[in-house]
């Protein structure tokens, strides 16, 4: 959290107890002051009887019984007005609390995605300029014609996956299901990564034939983010190993990296909207907080799970349950 945030964020806490502290004050002060008239009436009703009267214990009796009702309904009500007070206070906190936590996470991902967005296009500008002003051989033309294609596909990924976030938020994605086999969707996610990272190792899964229902778009998606986190946090010598088969009636996935590891109190925080584990201003691994978090939202959309375990000897294994057909 900023240095704004974190004074934005305590001054919003100090005037939320000093409201709280009134409140609770108030509430003690009227309890007190009923209770006081409550005893002041008791007292005069008291001191109109008459001693001499055959009745004057019965209705002495009376009075102090309609006393420690008044007594009772008071501290009733006030237990009642106070559970109220404190059960609010509670659930405003933590709203508070919550969208200051949002804000944050949104003003990280502006700045993040301007980030993201500026770097493909200032490297694409630079070899269109250079195509444009040097006769460059063969070789080094196509080479930077490939880096160009990457840092395009690179900002077209980025671009679906907003819009794409954008669109199941608002629940205006309108997707069409049909029975197709994930093995070769995979194995081409796998083709264009390998065409795009060249010098990437990835260990593709068998090419037995396995066959789900769903939208093409969103589990292409769903794979391609998958393995683009893969790269993210793997060196780039190490093996990214994606497995495919059947987990008695579901398809399991699973795509293997040998990074640092998820520690185990990120590893159900990771597919929150926005959220990247580690600092916002000592990381230096690209991303937006989006990829996994469409990730979640596309698995469940298909009736599916996906969950994220340590890999061996290290690294982090995410695995993909869905329905078969």
């Amino acid at each position: 959290m900023s240095q704004r945030s974190i004074k934005g964020f305590t001054l919003v806490t100090i005037v939320y107890w000093v409201l709280l502290s009134y409140m609770i004050a108030a509430l003690l002060w009227w309890f007190i002051a009923l209770e006081k008239q409550n005893q002041e009436i008791t007292r005069v009703r008291l001191s109109e009887l008459k001693h001499d009267d055959p009745t004057f214990y019965d209705q002495a009796l009376q009075i102090e019984k309609a006393s420690k009702r008044k007594t009772t309904q008071y501290i009733g009500e006030g237990s009642t007005f106070l559970a109220l007070i404190l059960l609010g206070a509670v659930f405003v906190f933590r709203a508070t609390r919550r969208q200051l936590k949002l804000a944050q996470q949104q003003q990280n991902f502006l700045m993040a995605v301007t980030h993201e967005l500026k770097t493909p296009i200032a490297v694409t500008r630079l070899n269109l300029e250079t195509l444009q002003k040097r006769k460059l051989e063969e070789e080094k033309q196509q080479k930077l014609i490939t880096n160009t294609l990457q840092e395009a596909n690179r900002l077209n990924m980025l671009c679906n996956n907003m819009l794409l976030a954008a669109q199941l938020d608002a629940g205006a994605f309108n997707g069409t299901r049909q029975e197709l086999n994930i093995t070769d969707l995979v194995l081409g996610c796998i083709d264009d990564f390998r065409n795009r990272f060249p010098q990437r190792a990835i260990e593709e899964p068998a090419d037995d034939a396995v066959y789900v229902e769903g939208d093409p778009l969103l589990l292409q998606m769903l794979v391609n983010n998958l393995l683009e986190n893969a790269m993210k946090y793997s060196p780039r010598e190490a093996v990214i190993t994606v497995a495919l088969g059947l987990q008695g009636k579901q398809v399991l996935l699973q795509v293997m990296d040998q990074g640092a590891g998820i520690p185990d109190a990120e590893k159900k925080k990771i597919f929150g909207k926005f959220y990247r584990v580690g600092n916002e201003n000592t990381r230096t691994t690209k991303g937006t907080g989006l990829g996994l978090y469409l990730c979640k939202r596309i698995v469940r959309s298909h009736k599916g799970n996906i969950s994220v375990t340590d890999n061996q000897p290290q690294g982090s294994t995410f695995a993909v349950l869905l329905p078969t057909v």
